[in-house]
């Protein structure tokens, strides 16, 4: 044992010194592998800052919601004509709706339309605005950094109040003093009565829960569009996810009386819920994994075999140290190990700048408000990804290495 770990550690020093001496060839030598563990690197921070906004979105909305609307969220079998042709869902079908449904916890109707929202001389373009009653804050988790949804007084008199979401806020009002300032969207002054945490920007779509602005829903057909040439979406919380089933066969049944429907036609409304949301999340971050893959498996392939080619380089020019060892008793283990140490040690360096340089690109991006995370098995899957590279792409020159017979490495010149 005291043997292999002396050759170990004479060939991790023979092993920095061939480095060390040749410092250009070792520096282009690794760029390959620093390019691939940097994309390694982002690629698995990106994933996962896309995922967590991702999973961080949905949840606050409610894991226990149904959302009966004209049109399917992700139901392919539905030709998007038939889809179009439906009749609008009306304020009507909500408020009969609340007056059979049993089951729900709550519900609440929801109109949007997108607008410009100014505060003196500040103004963000393309906010979503939310027209709702005040029962939506009890079909969702949203949580408040000040103030508050509005009541039911304000909801029914269509009072000019307004929620802001947190991205909203932070651009109109960076010192934070939005609450009870008033606020213009489309023109119109909204007096700001609530300030929502931050909820997680979502980066495929268009919709952004942090871009948001509540207002009550009669706002949205008085002042931005008619409710004849909208239809709203009914927000439906069930009582906790074990009756969610329960809930969607009641609302089936009911949207079926309501809209009229006879025993032998196609319902004329979808339920969507978020496991198809979910479901269409994950295949998308599965798409962008394999992509991921594909991308930092050629990049240290390149790598790994600059690594190689230089080692093979490197055992040419030095053949007859590698006989000056072998006469004075050196193994054809130490020699294998002496190799594939120096090129472990060339990817590990290279490593180790990729992901320094992957930590600076994760900055930059977090200044754009694009999300993403380094986290320890991150660093950890680098440093293996190096080490691994390393090992493999040595393996044969350090082979070769070892095989060399020592009298015709002598006579190498």
């Amino acid at each position: 044992m005291k043997n292999y770990l002396f050759e170990l550690k004479e060939g991790l020093i023979i092993s920095l010194k061939a480095i060390r001496s040749n410092k250009i060839r070792s520096v282009l030598t690794t760029l390959g592998i620093i390019i691939g563990v940097w994309a390694v690197v982002v690629m698995t921070m990106a994933i996962r800052g896309i995922d967590e906004s991702f999973q961080t979105g949905v949840a606050s909305l409610g894991s226990d919601n149904l959302y009966i609307d004209k049109w399917a969220w992700f139901d392919n079998d539905i030709p998007w004509w038939e889809l179009r042709n439906r009749k609008n869902l009306e304020m009507d079908d909500f408020r009969r709706y609340v007056e059979l449904a049993k089951l729900p916890l709550a519900a609440a109707p929801s109109a949007g339309t997108n607008r410009t929202i100014k505060y003196e001389d500040k103004s963000v373009e393309f906010v979503n605005i939310q027209g709702t009653t005040n029962q939506y804050i009890n079909t969702t988790n949203l949580t408040f950094a000040q103030g508050r949804f509005f009541n039911e007084l304000e909801s029914k008199g269509g009072r000019q109040v307004c929620v802001l979401g947190s991205e909203v806020n932070n651009k109109l009002f960076p010192l934070g003093n939005g609450l009870g300032n008033n606020v213009k969207i489309g023109g119109r002054k909204f007096k700001v009565v609530g300030i929502l945490e931050e909820q997680g920007s979502w980066v495929m779509g268009n919709w952004n829960p942090d871009n948001q602005v509540f207002i009550p829903i009669e706002n949205i057909f008085r002042y931005f569009q008619s409710q004849r040439h909208r239809s709203i979406t009914i927000n439906v919380r069930a009582p906790n996810s074990q009756m969610v089933e329960a809930v969607k066969e009641e609302a089936i049944g009911i949207m079926r009386r309501v809209r009229g429907l006879k025993y032998d036609e196609r319902n004329d409304f979808s339920i969507n819920q978020q496991e198809g949301l979910l479901t269409n999340i994950n295949q998308t971050i599965g798409v962008i994994q394999v992509a991921g893959l594909v991308i930092t498996g050629l990049a240290l392939f390149v790598g790994a075999i600059g690594i190689m080619n230089i080692m093979f380089v490197s055992v040419k020019e030095r053949t007859r140290e590698i006989g000056i060892r072998k006469a004075i008793g050196a193994k054809n283990r130490t020699i294998l190990g002496q190799f594939i140490s120096e090129s472990a040690m060339l990817c590990l360096i290279g490593g180790f700048i990729g992901l320094f340089l992957a930590m600076i690109t994760s900055m930059i991006i977090a200044q754009m408000d694009f999300p993403s995370k380094i986290t320890p098995d991150s660093v950890i899957l680098a440093i293996m990804v190096s080490l691994i590279t390393g090992v493999l792409s040595g393996f044969a020159p350090a082979f070769t290495a070892s095989k060399m017979d020592p009298v015709d490495s002598l006579r190498y010149e």
